[in-house]
């Protein structure tokens, strides 16, 4: 009677030690860690029980000082390597081992677990809950007194354990539907939304459009997805996104991420990026949850086109800034791009400021950049200097014959332009071109100051002239 009322009393103290915390986790693990350190044994520990899979999870455990945690090696127990201790449960019996040596015939499997743990002696005990709880609990090394003292304490706690597990898994589902909550919070940036297990390939949806597509499979996420994006995604980009979606190495790809993305063009909602977002890893580390959301960034897209836009492009005249033309120019030379490159000067434009004002001048580096941008074919490239000087670089133009064509039209469309403020007076251009035969490497630099050397050649001689370099 003095040992039931001492372990009672134990038990009440455990439990108003663990209520002075806040999360179910810390008040089980506070439960075992005040009965281990008043029982006075090396290890306390829980079991939670999968049958599904037919294994059996350390899910919390206590530690004297000096001894070695064993939580982390014991998970993923296949359950017929204890099932002895399964037949005692079944009937209503507890594990009671008072010298490890006493299993060593009967139970090898059991006993190399359990020496390995350096375990001499424990008492184990079962928990139920209908089919929703099972596991067992135990004491490793208890002090040499009544096992069967120990056996009848362990028992009192069944009832005790199995209302934390229940309040826990409670909190977890109320914890579980607030970040669902709280994703959809968030949902009006996204058009989908959707909760996965990456183990299990099981999902759930949090978020859909109302654009016609209502999956209602109860399969894996692959299959769902890959319905989706076949109703969602352009053929050019399906591919891509299919092999994004893979759960099967999303773990290898979020390896360390807050998370991974990738663009690609909707049908129905113009561009679009679909994103993967670590929810939580199992007691093994392993990715366990992830949030798969696509979201349209058609506005976004705009602005960037739009800044993209204005960072390449010379603001009076629209046409490719000195920086952008330059690079792009840069780049045909170092793809062995043959070519013609050819500088373009508006003469006496001084004299048309000061004479007509600079909005005037305006006018006429405007009028000469329309002039030059629609004689230019699609892979040309056009680009203003600064002031009345232009650049331009016609790929494939090598001869001198197609050269003076180009020249010509040039000079002719210049030769019509009317600028009212200018009365009679008539606008004249100085050209300077160098070819590139695709063959020598040669710099941008090279290839302006021999075109720009050709054009004041043709300065010299007067209205619509051009010079071709020649060495």
């Amino acid at each position: 009677m003095k040992t039931v009322i001492k372990y009672e009393l134990t038990l009440n103290k455990a439990m108003r030690s663990a209520l002075s915390y806040g999360t179910p986790d810390e008040q089980i693990d506070e439960f075992i860690r005040y009965l281990g350190r008043h029982i006075g044994a090396d290890r306390i520990y829980i079991f939670e029980d999968c049958p599904k899979k037919n294994i059996t999870k350390n899910t919390y455990e206590w530690c004297a000082d000096a001894v070695k945690p064993e939580i982390d090696n014991l998970q993923n127990v296949p359950m017929e390597l204890i099932g002895w201790w399964y037949d005692l449960f079944e009937q209503k019996k507890n594990v009671i081992i008072d010298d490890m040596e006493d299993i060593k015939e009967t139970h090898p499997d059991s006993y190399e677990l359990l020496s390995g743990q350096n375990i001499h002696r424990l008492v184990v005990a079962p928990f139920r809950y209908k089919d929703e709880i099972s596991g067992f609990f135990g004491v490793d090394n208890p002090p040499d007194t009544d096992s069967m003292g120990l056996a009848l304490f362990l028992d009192m706690m069944s009832t005790l354990i199995i209302s934390m597990i229940k309040i826990r898994d409670t909190h977890n589902t109320k914890t579980r539907k607030a970040r669902f909550m709280g994703y959809a919070a968030f949902a009006q940036i996204y058009i989908f939304i959707h909760y996965i297990n990456v183990q299990t390939h099981l999902y759930e949806v949090i978020k859909n459009t109302d654009n016609g597509f209502r999956d209602t499979t109860d399969g894996s996420f692959e299959i769902h997805i890959k319905k989706l994006l076949k109703n969602c995604c352009a053929n050019e980009y399906l591919s891509k996104e299919l092999a994004f979606v893979d759960i099967d190495t999303i773990e290898e790809r979020l390896d360390g991420r807050s998370s991974i993305v990738s663009e690609f063009y909707g049908t129905a909602f113009g561009w679009c990026r679909g994103r993967f977002i670590p929810v939580d890893y199992d007691n093994d580390g392993r990715l366990l949850h992830v949030i798969y959301c696509i979201e349209s960034i058609e506005e976004q897209k705009e602005r960037e086109n739009s800044l993209l836009s204005m960072a390449q492009t010379d603001l009076m005249t629209g046409i490719y800034n000195r920086g952008h033309g330059e690079s792009l120019i840069e780049q045909l030379l170092h793809n062995k791009v043959k070519g013609m490159m050819c500088i373009i000067d508006c003469d006496k434009f001084k004299s048309i400021n000061d004479t007509y004002g600079h909005s005037v001048g305006d006018d006429v580096i405007i009028a000469i950049a329309h002039t030059l941008q629609n004689i230019c074919r699609k892979n040309d490239i056009i680009m203003r200097l600064g002031g009345d000087e232009f650049a331009m670089y016609f790929p494939g133009v090598t001869e001198k014959k197609n050269a003076n064509e180009i020249f010509e039209r040039i000079f002719k469309r210049t030769e019509k332009l009317n600028i009212k403020a200018l009365g009679d007076r008539r606008i004249t251009l100085s050209l300077g071109a160098c070819f590139y035969d695709g063959i020598a490497d040669i710099s941008y630099d090279s290839l302006y100051c021999k075109a720009d050397e050709a054009m004041y050649k043709s300065k010299k001689q007067g209205g619509f002239c051009a010079t071709i370099y020649e060495p």
